[in-house]
């Protein structure tokens, strides 16, 4: 090895030694959030049983008789009681699926096998039943529960619906001893502006294994955005 060979080895491993350490701190600070997220206390008891629209588990069943309205109460699975719901940004009026949003079911689609072992897991979107199937038949997504929220108040109520649009994010729910669901977390993809004064976008990014396989990459992710079809 020559002499600049060396010095170039020897320059990057201390350089990935300090990025190690920044790793490890990054992990730790990761556990850290989780902990105190876990020390919340249950919000409020959730007062209303919001109704939502379902199809068969099949989704290429559409059979009109099969398709029914469910409560937040029958998400959860006998002696499961945690829910997961991912709140997908479409609405009724939007010209088509949000491409973000559909970047991250694709992934849920995936792992839902996994989640359902511990936890309820379900999608739900603003946007016709009949819409929302079609396009989970075009993606393939055959191991989520999809449900329409329709004209109910659930959106609204849990901050991803306002000034008539509709915003991704993720909310869990936690069925109690005394049967009451409470509302136990919720967090969007817009997180409080920054010293800019421009609202943070990545507030759920660590729920997509793309962005994450990207950080990886010499120059990061970039300005890259999904797209609906490449």
């Amino acid at each position: 090895m020559t002499t600049a060979a060396a010095r170039l080895q020897s320059e990057y491993r201390r350089l990935r030694n300090q990025l190690l350490e920044a790793e490890i701190a990054l992990k730790d600070q990761r556990e850290s959030v989780a902990a105190l997220r876990r020390q919340l206390p249950m919000g409020p008891a959730v007062r209303t049983d919001y109704v939502f629209r379902e199809g068969p588990a099949d989704i290429l069943d559409e059979a009109p008789g099969q398709f029914k309205d469910v409560r937040l109460s029958d998400l959860f699975a006998p002696g499961k009681n945690r829910l997961i719901v991912d709140h997908m940004m479409w609405g009724a009026t939007d010209m088509s699926a949000c491409p973000m949003c559909t970047m991250w079911a694709d992934a849920y689609n995936a792992v839902a096998p996994h989640v359902s072992q511990k936890a309820n897991f379900v999608l739900v979107a603003k946007v016709e039943i009949g819409e929302l199937r079609e396009w989970a038949r075009r993606r393939g997504w055959d191991k989520i529960r999809l449900l329409s929220s329709g004209q109910s108040s659930f959106n609204a109520d849990f901050q991803v619906e306002g000034d008539g649009r509709q915003h991704p994010g993720i909310s869990v729910f936690s069925r109690e001893p005394d049967g009451k669901i409470h509302h136990f977390y919720s967090t969007e993809a817009s997180l409080h502006p920054g010293p800019d004064g421009n609202p943070n976008h990545r507030g759920i990014d660590l729920f997509s294994p793309v962005w994450n396989l990207f950080d990886l990459l010499p120059e990061g992710r970039e300005n890259w955005s999904p797209k609906l079809f490449y």
